[in-house]
């Protein structure tokens, strides 16, 4: 049976389009579309259980993104040609497209769902990351499960004053924000990117230009859903609700909980009050009530906690630690902690802290990417680690998560931007969280600014971060600086914004709420820029400028360059040479070529300064080229019967045959009767002598010619002996060789 399908075309404004379909493929799963544009192509699918598992009491969604490789015509790299664990692109991707789809679902929708992307067609001019969103959406929509409204996702980037969406890899590069946007035609629900020291105004100009193009994608969803036939909205079985109970617990909790976060108390002093009085509740209820009710006690105690935290800031201006909105937690800083680290720091920010290291490399050390749709390599990259003795907790360990990974490429995109371009050295900096409550990846942006600068590392300027919060009831709002874990959870916004004193560098900001205007946006970047700026104060403070050079026990890096026909010969065979020269200097030497001008680019790296200048001097003896006419110092290194060989002092390494006819004027029988082993003497450089193809110095042109010298041939009676030998042997060939007619007879 040929399927029916139906298309749905989005445009661009620009010429180009994306294409909606559905009808063809997956048409067992619960919504499936196919979004196309160009030639990059993604399959997106979504199924959700008919019924939650019991005991469940949050949504369950797996947001799963995967990039083939077929679809970019390429193997798999390794041993095992078949695609593996997802690649940190891949898991950026998916928390990018969950971090939209999930407030939209009901609060009280528990069942199992998935929505999976796939790319299987890439075009090398499509980004697919910024298709994800719209096409996890499209097949919502196209599906019976309970879902808000579309949403979308795009890419917005800036290139020469212009906003563009959805650019090519190419225009990306030049441009000066790169920014993904998600929003439903209502509202914008999460803003993640890196810019180059960007204003407020500007980055909000670019959330309004997104939104503009997001509301024709939500647009075009409703209208392919209509095409097809909207299907009814699923019935599920929601919470147990219970409003006297809820009352109740409300009445009993809700003073006690506002009286504990007005005390300004820290963290484990709030967690074990508010423990005393969950206890308290609990010992109202008879035995059989807990039983019945438990499940339903401990929500309705969390609204009323929640409640009564957001009112004490929106009354009195007040916050569980008893900062006003705008204050920041008190900040100290130290550089140099670690004594053996190439660079070192901690940052420690209320009742937040991170251990930042840096460790220099050369261009060996680079992060490799090698996906279906990126190939290339990082020479600055950063890792944070999150362990749970953080929180005070105890937990298994099962490798890296994608919050650890979320949050580590958030902070090295605030901070990629300030490394100098040429800067030789390959930078990692890994963040270590020893403390967390609230904002842990703004504390590795500044532990990771000033360990970049302890290490040595020429940061254009330094970079702090802050974490914005928002709490509102629709009426009133309030804009928090650097907030607390607990604020992050009971709030309406999570706003992250990196930069330096000039502009905005990176932001993450996930929003909670519907129709937050651009106006309180607006405000919370202003705010934040404050934050930040005082932030900043503080990391100048403890070190004002990056070091003028490495940690003595930290390696030293040069970078020469070669002509290309010299790369072999400095490398030698099997890389003899190269190994060897390693081994004498205690360096490390890497050689990259540089296809645009066919030369080596010659990484140098060591501790001790002597073996760095042995390579250099080797190098410089490589590419010494005498000029001709011109006198040079050399020294006698080997001793031969038709010369000596010398070096140049220069040049040591570089050799060259002064021919026993050219030590002195007068004739010279042995060549140990004028030089010796050792002996250092000025020669002047002819050039390639055209009749020996080889290049000819000579000692006796800077000597005096002795007066009444004659030049005599050399060795003349033997060269007459020689011709009359070889006359004599042609005659004799001659006369043996038979007549070509004799030779036929025989």
């Amino acid at each position: 049976m040929i399927p029916k399908v139906f298309n749905q075309v989005i445009e661009l404004g620009d010429g180009r389009t994306i294409t909606l379909e559905t009808g063809k493929l997956a048409k067992q799963a619960d919504g499936s579309v196919v979004v196309r544009m160009g030639d990059t192509m993604l399959l997106a699918t979504v199924v959700s259980a008919r019924s939650a598992n019991p005991g469940i009491d949050f949504l369950p969604l797996t947001v799963d993104y995967r990039e083939k490789f077929a679809a970019a015509g390429r193997y798999p790299g390794g041993f095992m040609k078949r695609e593996a664990r997802p690649s940190n692109d891949e898991i950026l991707t998916m928390r990018l497209v969950d971090r939209v789809l999930r407030p939209l679902f009901p609060k009280d929708y528990h069942a199992e769902t998935q929505v999976m992307i796939q790319l299987m067609s890439h075009d090398e001019n499509v980004m697919p990351d910024a298709l994800a969103g719209l096409a996890a959406s499209a097949a919502i929509q196209l599906s019976d499960i309970p879902f808000e409204t579309p949403i979308s996702e795009v890419r917005v980037a800036r290139i020469n004053g212009e906003f563009i969406i959805n650019p090519s890899y190419t225009q990306l590069a030049e441009a000066d924000m790169d920014m993904m946007i998600g929003a439903s035609a209502d509202s914008v629900a999460m803003v993640e990117g890196e810019m180059d020291e960007v204003s407020e105004e500007e980055m909000a100009d670019a959330i309004r230009f997104a939104h503009e193009a997001i509301k024709i994608q939500c647009e075009a969803q409703v209208k392919l859903a209509e095409a097809v036939g909207k299907k009814e909205t699923r019935e599920y079985e929601g919470e147990e609700e219970n409003e006297e109970l809820a009352q109740k617990i409300h009445d009993f909790t809700y003073q006690k909980c506002y009286d504990i976060a007005k005390q300004g108390t820290s963290k484990q002093e709030r967690g074990q009050a508010f423990s005393e009085v969950k206890e308290a509740l609990i010992d109202t209820f008879t035995e059989e009530e807990v039983e019945e009710y438990g499940d339903l006690i401990g929500k309705y105690f969390g609204k009323a906690h929640k409640a009564a935290v957001r009112d004490l800031t929106l009354n009195e201006g007040l916050r569980l630690d008893g900062r006003k909105t705008t204050d920041i937690r008190p900040i100290w800083c130290e550089v140099d902690y670690l004594p053996r680290t190439h660079g070192s720091s901690v940052f420690t920010r209320g009742e937040t802290q991170a251990l930042a290291t840096v460790t220099l490399g050369t261009s060996r050390d680079a992060n490799m990417i090698d996906s279906p749709t990126v190939q290339g390599e990082e020479r600055f990259y950063l890792h944070y680690n999150f362990p749970p003795f953080s929180t005070g907790e105890a937990r298994p360990l099962r490798g890296t998560s994608r919050r650890e990974i979320g949050h580590g490429n958030l902070a090295q995109r605030a901070l990629k931007g300030m490394i100098p371009e040429d800067f030789p050295y390959t930078v990692r900096v890994v963040s270590e969280v020893l403390e967390s409550n609230g904002s842990s990846s703004m504390a590795t942006v500044c532990s990771g600014t000033m360990a970049l600068m302890d290490a040595g590392v020429s940061m254009k300027k330094p970079v702090s971060g802050i974490a914005m919060g928002l709490i509102s009831d629709g009426d009133r709002f309030a804009v928090l600086s650097d907030i607390l874990g607990d604020e992050d959870h009971l709030g309406d916004m999570d706003f992250k914004v990196t930069g330096t004193a000039d502009g905005i560098t990176a932001c993450q900001m996930d929003i909670k709420i519907k129709g937050l205007s651009y106006e309180i946006l607006v405000q919370a970047l202003k705010q934040a820029r404050d934050g930040r700026l005082h932030i900043l104060e503080k990391l100048t403070d403890t070190i004002a400028q990056p070091n003028a050079d490495v940690k003595p026990h930290a390696p030293k890096m040069l970078t020469r360059r070669i002509p290309g026909d010299l790369i072999g010969a400095f490398i030698g065979p099997g890389g003899k040479h190269i190994q060897e020269l390693q081994k004498e200097t205690e360096t490390t030497i890497v050689i990259n070529e540089d296809e645009a001008t066919e030369e080596g680019v010659v990484e140098i790296l060591g501790t001790n300064q002597e073996g760095i200048d042995a390579v250099l001097a080797r190098i410089d003896s490589m590419m010494f080229k005498p000029e001709k006419g011109s006198v040079y110092e050399v020294k006698v290194i080997k001793m031969l019967d038709f010369g000596a060989v010398v070096e140049y002092t220069e040049a040591p390494g570089n050799e060259v045959l002064l021919h026993v006819s050219e030590l002195a004027w007068e004739r010279t029988n042995n060549v140990s009767d004028v030089v010796k082993i050792g002996d250092i003497l000025d020669v002047k450089y002819f050039g390639i002598d055209p009749r020996t193809r080889k290049e000819k110095v000579s000692r006796k042109a800077l000597l005096p010619k002795p007066e009444g010298y004659v030049s005599k041939p050399r060795n003349n009676d033997n060269n007459k002996g020689k011709g009359r030998d070889n006359r004599h042997r042609g005659n004799g060939q001659q006369r043996d060789r038979k007549p070509r007619s004799e030779n036929k007879e025989e």
